[in-house]
């Protein structure tokens, strides 16, 4: 019998915590532009022949729960996947971070920050190999409130790290070790609240 108490009163705390939640889902166009100090000469070379660069084009699927709210202020949780290609070349991730968001006094802006870490698989251009590597990212951008449960986001830009596909990485006798790609995004789209 206390069992069926506890378990009513976890439901009930669960439910009004759910109720002040401020969900949101989001499947937007991304465009990445990963760049390296150092040429890969090597058959993995993720980058097109003679360059350390590469724009990558595709979308981000995700979501986040703003749980904790203090005035303007809100924090929570996102999770993102994301899926790029560009010249054949292949780059996935899953990202969770933390994400704090406001609301500009008067305005329906809602400027957001979130620090993400997650895993990133990346193939060559020419090789089927995967390779996944830890990944991370800090982000930034602002949503515009223009319906109830719709929002425009306007801008979301992005810095991150992760070590991409490269002969070294695979082992196939790289010329010199390749460091970690730095990974600048671009996005915008259309935001679901619940």
């Amino acid at each position: 019998m206390k069992l069926r108490y506890l378990a009513a009163v976890v439901c009930f705390a669960l439910t009004t915590f759910a109720a002040h939640a401020q969900i949101g889902v989001y499947l937007n166009p991304i465009a990445i532009h990963a760049s390296d100090s150092v040429q890969d000469t090597g058959p993995f070379n993720f980058y097109d022949l003679n360059s350390k660069s590469r724009w990558l084009y595709g979308f981000n699927l995700g979501g986040y729960d703003d749980f904790f709210h203090s005035g303007a202020l809100n924090a929570g949780l996102d999770v993102r996947l994301s899926d790029l290609h560009g010249g054949n070349a292949m780059l996935r991730s899953f990202m969770l971070g933390v994400r704090v968001s406001g609301q500009l006094k008067s305005r329906p802006i809602k400027p957001y920050v979130q620090a993400s870490i997650g895993v990133g698989t990346t193939k060559a251009p020419q090789s089927t190999v995967h390779t996944s590597k830890g990944d991370f990212g800090v982000f930034g951008g602002a949503d515009y409130s223009f319906a109830k449960h719709v929002d425009f986001r306007v801008f979301e830009v992005g810095y991150g790290s992760l070590t991409t596909i490269s002969s070294a990485t695979v082992g196939a006798g790289g010329n010199i070790a390749i460091p970690a790609a730095k990974l600048v995004t671009v996005s915008s789209g259309l935001v679901f609240r619940f």
